[in-house]
C-alpha cells in the first residue's frame, strides 16, 4: 500500500513544496466543511496519515508489515464540533470506523455508533464528547495512494441511506483528484487562457485568492482584509469567471500553478 504521506514531493524547491502543502489542507478543510453544508451532516472531518504514528491505544502496536507505510493518521480537520476532543486526535488503522476504513479501503457505516458491534470502541470518549451516533467513512484513495480518510458523523440514530452516501463520496473523490494533483506538480505549466484571466485580477481579486489558496473561509477572509463578507463573495465570483474555474478548489490549483501564492 502507497500512502500520500510516503510519496516523495516532485517540486522543483521549498516555494513549491509549501505551496502544495497549503493548497492540501486547503481541499481537506473545505472537504469537512462541505460534508457538513452540503451532505446533511452534524459534524465533518478529515483524518490525514500519520508516517509517524505506531501504536494505538494503551500503547498497543498496530504498524504492518515492513514497507507497508504507516498504521494510523490524525483527525487534522473538522467543522461542526462542539468539543475538542477529536481534534488532532491519532487514530491507528483498524481503530474505530475510521480505522476500520483506512484499513479496509472502502466506506463504511454505522447507524448508531455507540452500539456498533463490528467495530472496536477506542475513542468511545471523544465520539460520546460529540454525542455523535450515526456515522459514515471514507477513504481518500486515487491511484493506490491513500490521502486520507472523511467522517460524516450526525447526532441522531438514523440509518445512511444511498443518497447521503453517493453525496459523500462524490465530494471524496473531487477532494482526492485535487490532492493528486498537488501530489505529482512538478514544473508547472499553465495554459494560455488562465495566464490571460491571472493577469486581468484586479490587486483585491488577487489578495482574496491568495487566502482562499490556505484554506480560509468567506467571514474569516473579510474579517482579515476589513471587507464585508459579501464583498468577498464578489470577488471571488469575477476571479472565477475570469479563470474559468468553478469551484474553490480549483481556485486554489490555480493559484499554485499560477504562482500567486508565492
Amino acid at each position: 500500500m502507497r500512502w500520500a504521506a510516503d510519496t516523495p514531493t516532485r517540486a522543483a524547491g521549498g516555494a513549491d513544496t509549501r505551496a502544495a502543502e497549503l493548497v492540501r489542507a486547503a481541499v481537506l478543510a473545505d472537504l469537512a466543511r462541505r460534508v457538513v453544508a452540503d451532505c446533511g451532516a452534524d459534524v465533518g472531518l478529515v483524518g490525514v496519515p500519520d508516517p509517524g504514528h505506531r501504536s494505538g491505544p494503551a500503547g498497543r502496536r498496530t504498524a504492518g508489515a515492513a514497507g507497508e507505510g504507516p498504521a494510523g493518521m490524525v483527525l487534522r480537520h473538522w467543522a461542526g464540533t462542539r468539543a475538542a476532543l477529536l481534534h488532532d486526535l491519532a487514530v491507528p488503522s483498524g481503530s474505530g470506523l475510521g480505522g476500520k476504513a483506512l484499513a479496509e479501503r472502502a466506506p463504511t457505516w454505522v447507524s448508531d455508533y455507540r452500539a456498533a458491534t463490528t467495530i472496536s470502541h477506542d475513542h468511545d470518549a471523544a465520539v460520546s464528547a460529540e454525542d455523535l451516533y450515526a456515522m459514515l467513512t471514507v477513504p481518500l484513495l486515487h491511484d493506490g495512494i491513500v490521502h486520507g480518510v472523511v467522517y460524516a458523523s450526525l447526532r441522531t440514530v438514523v440509518p445512511f441511506g444511498d443518497v447521503r452516501i453517493r453525496k459523500v463520496t462524490e465530494l471524496a473523490a473531487t477532494a482526492t483528484r485535487a490532492l493528486a494533483r498537488a501530489a505529482a506538480w512538478t514544473a508547472p505549466a499553465v495554459a494560455g487562457p488562465v495566464l490571460q484571466g491571472v493577469a486581468a485580477l484586479t490587486p483585491r481579486e488577487h489578495e482574496v485568492l491568495r487566502w482562499v489558496a490556505t484554506g480560509r473561509t468567506n467571514p474569516e477572509i473579510a474579517a482579515q482584509l476589513g471587507l464585508t463578507c459579501n464583498t468577498v463573495t464578489g470577488y471571488l465570483k469575477s476571479a472565477m469567471h475570469k479563470l474559468g474555474v468553478r469551484n474553490r478548489v480549483e481556485l486554489a490549483l490555480i493559484a499554485r500553478e499560477s504562482g500567486l501564492t508565492d
